[in-house]
């Protein structure tokens, strides 16, 4: 026998169908302006890859976007069309068959002034383990072609294993370049290094890249005061790069290039476009990730504990939890294993999504988990993580473009090759 439904059990049911549809995919939610669709958080998928690990885009909104694939090719997507034949190419000089794969062409980076100087920074792993960062210029007469030519060796750091080197290159807000070095291995830190003032490893390093001044000659050896002749002094070279005054450990104990120190691997950092902020994807050891969130202020000098602590956990005696900034976001290893940074979303083509308003928060990744999350950070408190709905084999590194769109790039599965997408909203009608 048939029951006849009243409107308002008619409009209920409705609704729960509705609701169950718009979280099959992505974030969604109902546009008042617009009640018969919804707005969902969709990936555009950009285009194919081999193993991209990260994504920049010069100064200017008509700028290409330049993809780093970690073989040692950087690639150009123009208009929207990925070049055939790479901006750069450095596979004979890259080294990305180590144990742990964690080696390979690993960042790019572009100043603020990179239209008028066609300088730009890569950073890779070598033949010797070493990790390098080296300044190219793109060719005056085909800007989509980099001069292999023009290399310039800013800096390198050697590494005691093929693991945790980092290798981000970011310019911050103040136009210096930040760069992530990792603890080298191996697994504990056993030397000790994070914590050492000594070391560019394990640590958040703040240089300007230009070659700095000539140091002062010595002075000749006076012949007519009973000088030594000889070979003359060899003429003084500039500095492969500047250290900016403010620095923290400049005319204290320590390394002058050392912005915070207590990281094991920063393999992806991110500045927060519209607020003063630094967040860093510290990937763990055997037990917890982290996210460190906190005012670019803050993390100058600061301490975040490795290898005395991982995660909330101590490991070694001898570093008051006092004197370390504790991480903003903790999660125990199990069906996620390796954090990978991301990007506090400001894009507001992504604003509207009501119910899990997706702009203002951070979002990031996990190699593991085939997933990425979401968390809000207001006044020093986490909100509620959200896990966006999207399965994503072996997430590797997220990019933001000028106009604050966030890109997501991935290795793929079973050796395919990998895939740059981009977070996008749509209107997806639910009649």
């Amino acid at each position: 026998m048939r029951t006849k439904l009243t409107r308002r059990q008619i409009e209920t049911t409705l609704a729960a169908i509705l609701a169950a549809a718009a979280g099959v995919v992505g974030i969604s939610s109902r546009n008042d302006a617009d009640p018969v669709s919804h707005k969902i958080l969709k990936l555009h998928k950009v285009d194919r890859f081999d193993q991209p690990v990260a994504l920049a885009q010069p100064p200017g909104a008509s700028s290409p976007l330049f993809v780093v694939e970690r073989h040692g090719t950087v690639r150009v997507i123009a208009d929207g069309v990925t070049q055939q034949r790479p901006f750069l190419d450095l596979r004979r000089k890259v080294k990305h068959a180590g144990k742990g794969g964690e080696q390979g062409l690993l960042s790019i980076a572009f100043p603020h002034d990179y239209s008028r100087t066609h300088r730009f920074y890569v950073s890779y792993s070598d033949h010797r383990d070493a990790l390098r960062v080296v300044e190219y210029r793109a060719d005056t007469n085909d800007p989509l072609r980099a001069d292999p030519r023009s290399a310039r060796l800013v800096l390198r750091i050697a590494e005691p294993t093929t693991k945790h080197h980092g290798g981000q290159l970011l310019f911050g807000p103040d136009r210096y370049l930040y760069i992530g070095s990792g603890d080298g291995g191996p697994s504990g830190d056993p030397n000790g290094v994070a914590q050492s003032k000594r070391s560019l490893l394990g640590k958040l390093l703040r240089i300007d890249p230009a070659p700095g001044p000539v140091p002062a000659a010595p002075p000749k050896p006076d012949r007519r005061a009973g000088g030594r002749k000889g070979k003359q002094p060899t003429p003084a070279k500039p500095a492969p790069y500047t250290i900016p005054p403010d620095n923290p450990f400049v005319g204290r104990p320590g390394r002058d290039e050392i912005f915070a120190y207590g990281l094991r691997n920063p393999w992806r950092f991110s500045f927060d476009r519209a607020e003063d902020r630094i967040s860093i994807g510290d990937v763990g050891d055997v037990r917890f990730e982290e996210v460190d969130v906190l005012p670019i202020g803050k993390a100058r000098g600061a301490n975040f504990g490795w290898s005395a602590y991982e995660g909330n956990a101590p490991l070694k005696d001898g570093v008051p939890r006092a004197r370390t900034v504790k991480p903003t976001y903790v999660y125990p290893h199990g069906r996620r294993c390796s954090v990978v940074g991301g990007y506090v979303v400001r894009d507001p083509r992504l604003s509207q999504i009501k119910g899990r308003e997706i702009v203002g928060r951070y979002v990031f990744g996990d190699f593991c988990a085939e997933r990425i999350f979401a968390f809000r950070f207001r006044a020093g408190k986490i909100g509620k993580e959200r896990k966006l709905r999207f399965e994503l084999p072996g997430v590797t590194s997220f990019g933001e473009d000028r106009s604050g769109r966030i890109y997501v790039l991935t290795y793929g599965e079973r050796g395919e090759r990998g895939f740059v997408y981009r977070l996008d909203a749509t209107r997806k009608p639910t009649g």
